[in-house]
């Protein structure tokens, strides 16, 4: 691939280097009208699956036979319970500051007490180890007591929901929601933040946990991960001001409001998409098909139509359609779990397997097996007179 595929120009600078292409990327990719594909799948096609034929699927870039994702399970089985001591340490985090930071710690000291100092190996071990790192982080800042015993033979997502101590769950409904939420969230093309960012300490030959761990940091911020809480909050806003049985009508004329204000409508956008996001497609029919009757939901499902409406009549909007994270939360909530600071841990957890799975291409795989060179891109310099 020899040919000019950008121009760099002035014009294109202090743009966060977006759409401009710096690698490749095995896991995923996002096509603007077509949507997120998993090693070449559309994700509509593999929401239902087990998470780890998912899994196996992103690791290995093809779709396994039942005997090979079997192995596979066994592998990560072995692989799942953490030390006690590094649970023991997570518990003796400070309980004041934000559970993704907490999540973050967390995996730093992963990096002492699971860490091999080989990527393939960390890897697996982290994907099989997350479920309970980041459901400790969640007992212990939430102070719903000591995790639960790890029981891993039960399922990816279906272990994760037993060692939470979410008060008067139903672990039924939770394992359903978890489990869409988690295979929804896996990867995302090679070029979102918390990716890039991963993959660029790990190109200073920082460990997998580290650099997840700082990849975990990036998508804590409001303009990543931390999104499907604020369009939670900008629903239960919704239904506060106009009640759950709003029309189309009041809605519109509430949504201009906003608008008129200079204030933001959540859940609507993105930066490759065109059309709707095909997982918040899927969101939104599997919520409908569950919780139809849940005031959030129905709200939702109005602003779906009408947010979109109103956003195609401004033309400097090119996608006006919703986004995963305009349901999302929406899912969670009506599932049981309205326990909004922790939707980005949820979202870390399952982000941890194709950011991994990216790490430890560009590490061990890429050019031939000699990795990717240490990330050093090149910055102009500009006078800067106060």
């Amino acid at each position: 691939m020899s040919e000019v595929l950008f121009e760099i120009t002035k014009e294109s600078l202090e743009t966060g280097l977006r759409g401009y292409p710096v690698g490749y990327c095995t896991t995923s990719s996002v096509d603007p009208v077509k949507g997120l594909f998993y090693a070449g799948h559309p994700v509509s096609e593999i929401d239902q699956w087990e998470p780890e034929q998912v899994i196996y699927l992103l690791y290995h870039g093809y779709v396994g036979k039942p005997e090979e994702v079997s192995r596979f399970s066994q592998d990560l089985l072995i692989r799942a319970n953490c030390s006690t001591a590094l649970i023991e340490s997570i518990e003796k985090l400070p309980r004041n500051i934000h559970p993704m930071k907490l999540f973050s710690i967390a995996l730093l000291l992963a990096s002492g007490f699971e860490g091999k100092n080989d990527y393939h190996e960390d890897y697996l071990n982290l994907i099989a180890k997350v479920p309970e790192i980041a459901a400790t982080v969640i007992n212990h800042h939430a102070g719903w007591g000591k995790t639960k015993q790890s029981q891993p033979q039960l399922g990816y997502m279906e272990n994760f929901t037993q060692m939470l101590n979410v008060p008067d769950a139903n672990q039924q409904e939770l394992a359903r929601a978890f489990k869409f939420f988690n295979v929804l969230h896996y990867d995302h093309g090679g070029g979102n933040l918390s990716a890039f960012v991963g993959k660029a300490v790990a190109s200073g030959l920082e460990d997998l946990y580290g650099s997840m761990s700082a990849a975990m940091c990036a998508l804590a911020g409001p303009r990543h991960g931390k999104a499907n809480q604020d369009c939670l909050t900008f629903v239960h806003q919704l239904v506060e001001e106009l009640g759950e049985h709003s029309t189309e009508e009041e809605l519109e004329r509430l949504i201009r409001a906003h608008l008129d204000k200079g204030e933001l409508i959540f859940g609507f956008g993105h930066a490759v998409l065109r059309v709707e996001d095909p997982r918040a497609t899927l969101l939104y029919e599997v919520t409908n098909q569950y919780y139809a009757s849940h005031a959030l939901v129905k709200m939702a499902q109005l602003l779906r139509k009408v947010g979109s409406k109103v956003l195609q009549n401004n033309p400097k909007i090119s996608d006006p359609y919703p986004n995963v994270d305009a349901i999302s939360g929406i899912l969670l909530t009506a599932a049981g779990f309205p326990c909004s600071e922790y939707y980005t841990v949820l979202f870390g957890l399952a982000r941890v397997v194709g950011i991994g799975r990216q790490i430890v291409y560009e590490r061990k795989e890429a050019r031939e097996g000699k990795g990717t060179p240490i990330v050093r891109p090149k910055y102009f310099f500009k006078e800067n007179k106060q």
